[in-house]
């Protein structure tokens, strides 16, 4: 067993008791394809609760900070993640990133580049569209929903995933392709957030 699949069943053997997942539209994620999997951010669990309610291994793009935390430093490469900087300009992440995507795997990323105080979401980073436009990849978005609180339920719903060749044959720009996934990951928020 792979360091990743350890993590992913370790992860759930310890929030599971803790929080009350419900996952929702896990089978609309492509089974294959480069995919860039792009989440509200709302809480530091976020990362390990998407790769744990994700069907397919994902390749997480995590801030450069955490991969010289003395204990979380050492394993973040072993688990799939990347490192990049603030802002989503490091060219290094970016060849990689688009490495994994043309190489029919998933990049996950918080397009909002922090966490959201306030569980709003925030505009999102022209980062996610350049990688939707130039990995050869459709886009899969997912919400986050939940306080975080024990014993309390956290909804992880999967949307249906963006196409985004009708987004490179009319050249569309990165803004643009950010603002429909940003307002892909709304709209399940608007969806799931209110009694359901």
């Amino acid at each position: 067993m792979n360091l990743y699949a350890f993590g992913k069943g370790l992860v759930k053997t310890v929030l599971s008791p803790l929080y009350r997942f419900e996952i929702i539209g896990a089978e609309n994620f492509p089974k294959e394809g480069g995919i860039l999997l792009c989440s509200n951010h709302i809480h530091a669990l976020d990362p390990p609760v998407v790769g744990m309610t994700a069907p397919r291994t994902v390749h997480f793009m995590a801030k450069e900070e955490l991969f010289k935390a003395p204990i979380l430093g050492p394993i973040l490469p072993k688990v799939n993640a990347f490192p990049v900087k603030r802002g989503m300009s490091d060219r290094e992440a970016l060849r990689t990133a688009l490495k994994i995507l043309k190489n029919g795997d998933v990049v996950g990323l918080f397009p909002e580049g922090t966490r959201s105080t306030d569980g709003i979401l925030k505009k999102g980073l022209s980062g996610a569209g350049f990688f939707a436009l130039r990995g050869n990849a459709d886009v899969m978005p997912c919400a986050i929903i939940g306080p975080y609180k024990a014993f309390r339920k956290v909804k992880v719903v999967y949307g249906e995933p963006i196409r985004m060749a009708p987004f490179r044959e009319r050249k569309a720009s990165v803004d643009e392709v950010t603002e429909a996934i940003m307002s892909s990951i709304q709209k399940i928020l608007d969806d799931y957030t209110v009694n359901k």
